[in-house]
């Protein structure tokens, strides 16, 4: 299986396109400033997806750098919010837009990782076949083992 494979990849990868084609619309004295700080964050969050897939064997690795996924992308959240409270960002159908496939993918990440930490072992990656996250804060409703195809 190729990280590409991967359902948190694949957001965030579509993510980034959106939040660097939107970093490219802000006035010209944002280009040297939140513009770059936001194309950065939102491209480390599929880089890490990826360089954490790739020591996969190593639990702990893997976990560390799903990890900062999941911080970079916390980070992208807070310069979205920066950019629409400054006015800098005006669209607010493109704010909202962003924000909840932000959010999303963020809770998408965690419960990755958590099903990361409960289910990984030295022999097999597994990744649900369902989505990450559901609407209930219950542990017992997330995504079980049982759902998890062999890699």
């Amino acid at each position: 299986m190729s990280y590409k494979k991967l359902e948190i990849w694949q957001e965030a990868r579509e993510i980034s396109i959106k939040i660097h084609e939107m970093s490219l619309a802000l006035p010209k004295f944002e280009q040297f400033e939140v513009a770059q700080q936001i194309r950065r964050s939102s491209k480390s969050v599929r880089s890490n997806i990826v360089e954490g897939y790739g020591r996969r064997k190593y639990k702990a690795d893997f976990i560390r750098f799903l990890i900062i996924a999941q911080a970079s992308n916390d980070e992208t959240i807070d310069h979205l919010e920066t950019l629409y409270e400054t006015k800098s960002l005006k669209d607010q159908l493109l704010f909202d837009s962003l924000h909840q496939g932000l959010q999303k993918l963020g809770r998408k990440i965690n419960n990755f990782l958590q099903a990361v930490e409960r289910d990984h072992n030295s022999n097999q990656i597994n990744e649900p076949d369902a989505e990450y996250y559901t609407q209930s804060s219950s542990n017992e409703d997330q995504v079980s083992s049982n759902n998890f195809p062999e890699v």
